[in-house]
């Protein structure tokens, strides 16, 4: 599985108000008006979409940085990449790892062995996530490249991605599916509440829509569904 992707360059893509003056500071800006002036706090794209997200450093290590975002943003645990990199690395195929980037078995043997926390790779669809209501990575194939990213959200026809190149990203369902590879979902099983409390967050669709949700939807009738599923070996 040849995973690689060129680390996009980001320019400057927020516009503000038309002739600001200069006297805006680092993160803020000051409006004039009638009545005096108002300093807002503002940030760029960039730096909205990579709020909720761990960029990834190298062309092959969007593996560890999904990684280091699912624990980061969604199970409480603060991991840079270079964490689930050299973990991931030390104990993997590193000739493999050099020319294919890491594995979903990678991650299960890292989350596993470094962090304590179960996992296992499903075939599952995107309804059946939305409704489980947890956050997964799942591979997705773009302009000839395999490349891991981050679902963080489901929301009537939209999915939210946590892409470690390119930011948050949302795309339809329809466009989801088209670029998804073999529809397998990398879960972690521990910690579903903490994980469904993470999941479709508000603040974290703010960065590609105005309309998402302030709270997770409510899933007291399947939150065993990950105690069910089958572990690796009982298929």
């Amino acid at each position: 599985m040849i995973h690689k992707r060129t680390v996009l360059s980001w320019g400057l893509a927020l516009a503000l108000l038309p002739a600001l003056p200069p006297a805006a500071s680092a993160g803020g800006a000051v409006i004039p008006g009638t009545l005096g002036t108002m300093e807002v706090q503002v940030d760029s794209l960039k730096t909205l979409r990579f709020r909720s997200v761990v960029p990834q450093q190298y062309d092959f290590s969007c593996g560890s940085a999904a990684l280091a975002t699912l624990l980061t943003y969604h199970y409480g645990r603060p991991t840079p990449e270079t964490a689930t990199f050299d973990g991931m690395y030390r104990t993997g195929d590193q000739a493999l790892i050099q020319t294919q980037g890491f594995s979903m078995l990678d991650m299960k043997r890292y989350l596993e062995g470094e962090v304590g926390l179960s996992s296992d790779g499903f075939r599952l669809g995107l309804n059946d996530l939305e409704e489980l209501g947890v956050p997964a990575i799942t591979m997705i194939e773009t302009e000839g490249y395999r490349h891991f990213v981050v679902i963080k959200g489901i929301h009537e026809n939209q999915v939210l991605v946590g892409d470690p190149a390119l930011g948050v990203q949302s795309y339809t369902l329809r466009e989801f599916e088209e670029v998804q590879v073999n529809n397998i979902l990398f879960i972690i099983r521990d910690e579903l509440d903490r994980a469904q409390a993470s999941f479709n967050v508000g603040k974290t669709w703010q960065a590609v829509t105005r309309a998402p949700l302030e709270s997770g939807l409510a899933r007291q009738s399947i939150a065993n569904l990950m105690l069910h599923l089958p572990r690796a070996g009982e298929w």
